[in-house]
């Protein structure tokens, strides 16, 4: 089975933990540690909001692409793997009859 992108940046972001290079940016929020990646994640979800008001589609998918790899390397940092959240979002895209569950905690 042919791994998604997400998983292929998952495990690249292992590999930097592993093998650093020098002058890279995953190895550089890996060495900043939590904080620095949170703030990154933070930064990068305002930024999505911002170009999500605009009409340029190009602009916001590379936002949304950013917001991801930085939520991946968070992921890693709280070692949350990617087959954790799809799990649950497996779980939370079950559908009942024709239905979602709603105004249920934790779900959508």
């Amino acid at each position: 089975m042919e791994k998604s992108i997400l998983e292929e940046i998952y495990e690249m972001i292992d590999d930097r933990e592993k093998n650093p290079k020098e002058k890279s940016y995953t190895n550089y929020l890996l060495e900043e540690g939590i904080d620095k990646v949170c703030k990154k994640v933070g930064e990068e979800a305002a930024e999505v909001i911002i170009a999500a008001k605009n009409p340029n589609n190009e602009e916001f998918i590379g936002e949304i692409c950013d917001l991801t790899y930085h939520v991946l390397v968070l992921m890693y940092e709280r070692n949350i793997s990617i087959k954790q959240v799809e799990k649950i979002l497996t779980k939370r895209h079950q559908i009942e009859g024709n239905k979602k569950k709603r105004n249920i905690r934790g779900e959508y």
